[in-house]
């Protein structure tokens, strides 16, 4: 069983899903979040949708112009065929600038006959609050909220208005189009713009994908997790969202249902660190900017997660009119894990800062960005030293009591490891040295105390017998060699306590919501990358090809998988997940040097730990 059979499309300002039978199910306009404007997925009567469809269907099929964002539902009916090709306009204009308005186009292309198209435009404001006011004006329907915060939208097209809300059926005799903005248009609307913006988009995808840096092996695969990678990137400040939805639920009928239309930093370092190794250091320069937007003073601690424009408190609410996707409860809006403490998130960005440093000082360099960074970095530093002894939720955003989370320990080596290195690069030796010591002393309180001699493993914290899925970035982050005795043995148990059905879950204890029962893809791709590193790659390639069957039609994941069923669940695309599979699929291609020898500190080797070590 695969659900989610959508497709998404986007810009970088929003983004939209589309069901295989060409209706809009889910939107938020002006930005990723932004009210809701159709919310099917979060309630089949009352969420609201923007559907395509016809008379006599005979077929219908759905897939990606390949290496692109853009969505192509061909009609097969009676009457003749037609193509339609949902996109979010996004392309390089003149003087570098990017245009992704607050838009979706769907072009209309008839193929062959006179086929009846028919509309289902049924808007829902506000997250489905109430219905929505139709006006009439002579080139656009506007749609206004009734209820809530006042918002309007505008709908274009070279259809019949009155038929468009009607639904009445609509003869194509020739090509057409929608235009829903957000925005009053300024300029004429005509299928002469609407074919430029289509081929401007179309070839700007084009240009991007072949200016990523991928192997030959599962290429195609990777290639569609990397755009919807970047489709979760937003353009005005360079925050980057763990998902572009709400409430799609961890377990079905469940009440683990989240918000992930936030920037998460852990999600979002781990995934701009990737862009960079990938050759976009542009996304890696536009995230370098939103961090030290946020921790430009010394005193201003960098927080568990922000909203796209910066914003630290998200105070979570409830939906309660809303039925949730399939009956699951509630529908929550905003995210209260920004009033959390985790301790890992210093060890993702210092290692994607130390990336981009590395990376940049071999094809560019600014000595005035470097002095920023470098006083982001020691700020960075003075809370890890003071943090890294104290409890805290981790990674699982567990809402219960703290814990000393052995990852978040971890983590915060990695900090103090790379912020070692950072200095070492830039000349600081005595305080790279000074940094190496507290990563020492780090190190050797996980070892005495997050080992346990009973289970001959590493476990979730420290006293604790439980297992953790996320303890197995040790070797992702290079905190112990592949070879060593304790992480075969950590591997091992938690390959026999965690694995069901060749799908990865987190952890299997109890926490405050229950017992989890669905794996999760992102710890799927770590055990195969463990297992592969340890020796097991007849294993790891049979779970590899396990767990990549069950993406959706369009090779997409969600967050989540039922071990039974192989259903998708969790909120989707799910950036975490696409981020993972791209790692292993790295990792798998042993002979593609992806990154290639760097040298660091006068010696050929590692410059971060992913999957490499100091030679």
């Amino acid at each position: 069983m695969k659900t989610y059979p959508l497709g998404v499309i986007g810009n970088c300002t929003s983004a939209a899903l589309i069901s295989s039978d060409c209706s809009i199910e889910w939107l938020c306009l002006p930005f990723f979040d932004s009210p809701s404007l159709f919310a099917r997925i979060l309630d089949q009567n009352k969420g609201g949708y923007f559907k395509i469809t016809a008379q006599d269907i005979v077929t219908v099929k759905q897939n990606y112009i390949p290496h692109t964002a853009i969505l192509k539902t061909i009609f097969e009916t009676k009457q003749g065929v037609f193509e339609v090709s949902d996109y979010m306009p996004r392309f390089h204009m003149e003087y570098g600038a990017t245009y992704c308005p607050s838009e979706i186009q769907r072009d209309i292309h008839v193929i062959s006959g006179k086929p009846h198209l028919i509309v289902e435009l049924i808007p829902r404001p506000n997250y489905a609050l109430s219905e929505a006011k139709f006006d009439l004006i002579d080139d656009y329907i506007k749609i206004s909220s009734l209820k809530g915060e006042y918002n309007s939208f505008y709908l274009y097209s070279n259809l019949a208005h009155k038929k468009i809300i009607s639904g009445e059926p609509i003869e194509l005799t020739e090509s057409s189009f929608f235009l829903l903005s957000y925005h009053e248009k300024l300029e004429k609307i005509n299928l002469n713009k609407i074919y430029v913006e289509y081929e401007k988009t179309k070839s700007y995808w084009l240009d991007w994908v072949y200016r990523t840096k991928l192997p030959s092996k599962y290429r195609e695969m990777a290639i569609r997790s990397t755009i919807t990678l970047k489709l979760l990137m937003y353009e005005r400040t360079g925050a980057v969202i763990a998902a572009p939805t709400t409430s799609l639920p961890e377990i079905i009928g469940g009440d683990r249902n989240w918000d992930y239309r936030y920037c998460w930093v852990r999600d979002a370092s781990m995934m701009i660190d990737l862009f960079a190794r990938l050759g976009h250091m542009g996304f890696a320069d536009q995230y370098i900017k939103f961090i030290l937007n946020k921790v430009l003073l010394k005193h201003e601690n960098v927080t568990v997660m922000y909203g796209i424009n910066g914003e630290r408190e998200l105070p979570e609410r409830t939906l309660n009119y809303l039925d949730g996707y399939e009956g699951s409860k509630p529908v929550r809006i905003g995210n209260d894990a920004y009033r959390q403490k985790q301790n890992d998130l210093y060890g993702e960005l210092i290692e994607m800062i130390y990336t981009y440093l590395v990376l940049n000082s071999q094809v560019r360099t600014s000595s005035y960005i470097n002095e920023e960074i470098w006083t982001v970095v020691r700020s960075l530093v003075n809370y890890v030293r003071a943090s890294w002894k104290a409890p805290d939720s981790g990674i699982w955003e567990r809402r219960g009591e703290p814990q000393h989370y052995v990852h978040s320990k971890m983590m915060s080596w990695v900090a103090m490891d790379r912020a070692g290195r950072i200095a070492r690069h830039l000349g600081r030796i005595q305080y790279a040295e000074a940094c190496f010591k507290t990563a020492s002393e780090v190190k050797d309180d996980i070892l005495k105390k997050g080992w346990n001699d009973h289970l001959q493993a590493f476990v979730m914290h420290y006293g604790s017998n439980e297992m953790d899925a996320a303890v197995l970035l040790m070797l992702h982050y290079g905190f112990l060699l592949p070879s060593d005795e304790r992480m075969i043995s950590t591997v091992t148990k938690m390959y026999q306590t965690l694995v069901r059905n060749q799908f990865m879950m987190r952890y299997v204890a109890e926490d405050d919501f229950g017992t989890p029962r669905n794996a999760f893809i992102v710890c799927t791709f770590w055990m195969i990358n463990a297992l592969y590193l340890i020796g097991e790659e007849s294993k790891a390639k049979e779970m590899f090809t396990q767990v990549v069957q069950w993406r959706n039609p369009h090779g997409l994941f969600s967050e989540g998988i039922e071990t039974d069923t192989g259903r998708l669940v969790g909120n989707f695309p799910q950036g975490y997940s696409h981020l993972a599979l791209i790692q292993t699929v790295l990792l798998l291609e042993t002979d593609y040097n992806w990154m290639g020898p760097l040298m660091v500190d006068g010696k050929v080797g590692s410059y971060s730990g992913i999957f490499r070590f100091e030679k």
